[in-house]
């Protein structure tokens, strides 16, 4: 009888660690294809990646309001869509959470946040979180660079912008711009994925 319930017990503990192994994994690996999207903009218009014929490809950021990391790199992603939109790599910006659990977050507060800050991209609502799921976002701010090839976008670099939140001028490692600068000069990326640092993605439990 203690065999079958260690068993059983052994069973369920493999279970629940191949379930938690699903979880995390989740998302967009390097080398992967991103899917398309078709978006709310803060002014009322329906954005895709497909509405950008020209681009190299794109800094895809999932962001939001309220979250105190993501206030602290706006500048920096205001800075970044200045820098590389005209070399084909502008900024796409999505706002991930879910309005109900945090309301700053809502649609309206969008558009505010947009104006006031200046925004030179779009900044995209994902109504319904069908998005970063597929991407396998987990905080504001977290980056996808995606490049176009072939007629896809194949993801370069996960991660973080870069490697100090807190003040821009203690800087040392610039993660996506060094990215996008090697994805220019047709070079492969040197690092990768790195860990995002921010805010839990806000969802319905």
């Amino acid at each position: 009888m203690k065999k079958i319930k260690w068993f059983s017990f052994g069973l369920i503990l493999i279970l629940g660690l191949l379930s938690f192994t699903k979880v995390y994994d989740s998302g967009y690996k390097i080398g992967d294809e991103a899917t398309d999207f078709k978006l709310k903009n803060v002014d009322g218009k329906m954005v895709s990646l497909s509405d950008y014929k020209s681009a190299k490809g794109f800094i895809v950021i999932f962001t939001c309001n309220h979250c105190p990391y993501a206030k602290k790199y706006e500048d920096r992603i205001i800075a970044l869509d200045k820098m590389y939109k005209d070399k084909g790599y502008p900024v796409i910006a999505i706002n991930p959470n879910d309005p109900a659990v945090q309301p700053q977050d809502g649609f309206a507060e969008m558009q505010t946040r947009a104006k006031e800050k200046g925004f030179t991209f779009p900044y995209l609502v994902d109504e319904g979180q069908k998005i970063y799921p597929i991407y396998g976002a987990t905080k504001t701010p977290h980056v996808y660079i995606l490049k176009k090839e072939n007629g896809k976008n194949i993801v370069k670099y996960i991660g973080t912008i870069d490697n100090n939140y807190e003040n821009p001028n203690d800087v040392s490692d610039y993660y996506v711009q060094d990215a996008v600068n090697q994805l220019l000069k047709n070079e492969p990326v040197k690092t990768e994925k790195t860990v995002a640092i921010g805010c839990t993605i806000k969802v319905k439990k």
